[in-house]
């Protein structure tokens, strides 16, 4: 029997701990732009759960955790969910849950604003990634 390294073996029990993120630039403020996922979300007859202002909250706390880094000048996240595509993934999968609800968001960096959302895994969850990309081409105009 083979001895794994520690190192090894904390790689191979721990996740990975970066997804990769689909980004689309955005031409005009963020302002518009979190006014037109807002939009496209709605329009797909959606309902945001909630909107969180990751931005707000990096720019409010920094000092307090020791940095003066401004990560974003804007960013937020839109959380929703899709009970017809939910179910889909789910009734092939159901720890497909671990995906749900969906997020997009919206970023301004130096003059910069994006929109984007995660990567998910191949298979089922193609049919969410479609959905976000749908909404997310209607947010940019495309």
């Amino acid at each position: 029997m083979k001895h794994l390294t520690l190192a090894a073996a904390l790689t191979l029990a721990t996740p990975a701990l970066a997804q990769d993120a689909v980004l689309h630039d955005f031409e005009g403020s963020f302002d518009d732009a979190t006014f037109a996922v807002e939009s496209a979300i709605v329009g797909q007859g959606l309902v945001i759960d909630y909107t969180s202002h990751v931005g707000d909250m990096l720019n409010r706390t920094g000092e307090d955790v020791g940095s003066d880094v401004k990560i974003f000048d804007a960013a937020d996240i839109f959380i929703f969910c899709s009970a017809v595509v939910s179910r889909q993934v789910m009734e092939a999968d159901p720890m497909n849950i671990q995906h749900c609800p969906y997020g997009i968001f919206v970023t301004e960096k130096e003059g910069k604003v994006q929109i984007g959302h995660r990567d998910y895994p191949d298979g089922p969850m193609d049919a969410v990634e479609e959905l976000l990309q749908g909404i997310v081409a209607e947010a940019i105009g495309g």
